[in-house]
């Protein structure tokens, strides 16, 4: 009797052991579904295609001095982007991840329109719709100087692009990092009615050619994740 109880403790206690070890390797798992776009620890500038609208936007890699790289934006008049096209599974990993400081916003602006688009930092998220360069729809998540937190439009260049308020000078201080969690499949579908599985590219942007005023951004690693 007494090897019976034994033998069932130990099956007891092999069958919690086993369990433990199904719930860690699950969370490991879970903890393991990222995608880094942009690495500014291991990627040079000459990495990202550059897209330029008027000028191009001042991009530096610069060192902490904790050794961490990030990625410093100057604008004044200028408006130019650094890209890299890349697959991304929405499935797997919907969640864009952003963090960025802003050192000099661009207060006072009609973001909206025509004459003030313009952002001291942003991130866009694009989804090739045809085979014509223009054929693209796209989320911009900005950190607007001007606009609260969650505030969205139709960009005024283009319908088939929604800025998207991520951040803002409304709600945060200047020069703080700020980090930001957004699901792009549920926005996809939310503004632009998009049922969407699959990204092509993502591209850093900042821009004060409406404007002619200055911005100073900074961004660390942008990576999606679950």
């Amino acid at each position: 009797m007494f090897d019976l109880k034994f033998k069932i403790t130990q099956l007891k206690n092999y069958f919690l052991i086993i369990l433990a070890l199904i719930f860690l390797f699950f969370n490991i798992s879970l903890a393991e579904e990222k995608v880094t776009v942009f690495d500014f620890n291991k990627d040079k500038i000459s990495d990202y295609k550059t897209y330029s609208f008027k000028k191009k936007t001042k991009y530096t890699i610069i060192t902490t001095k904790n050794g961490e790289n990030h990625l410093k934006a100057e604008a004044k008049g200028q408006a130019s982007g650094l890209g890299k096209k890349i697959k991304i599974n929405l499935k797997k990993t919907p969640i864009l991840n952003i963090t960025w400081k802003i050192e000099q916003g661009i207060p006072g602006i009609k973001e909206d329109t025509k004459k003030g688009h313009d952002f001291a930092a942003r991130v866009s998220v694009i989804k090739e719709v045809g085979k014509l360069p223009w054929q693209k729809k796209a989320m911009n998540y900005v950190f607007s100087s001007n606009k609260k937190i969650n505030t969205y439009w139709q960009g005024p260049y283009r319908k088939q692009i929604i800025d998207y308020v991520a951040s803002s000078l409304n709600d945060q201080n200047i020069n703080k990092w700020v980090t930001i969690r957004l699901n792009v499949k549920e926005h996809f579908k939310k503004f632009l009615n998009m049922n969407l599985n699959e990204i092509d590219g993502v591209a850093i942007m900042t821009d004060t050619d409406n404007t002619q005023r200055k911005a100073i951004s900074y961004y660390k690693n942008i990576f999606f994740s679950n």
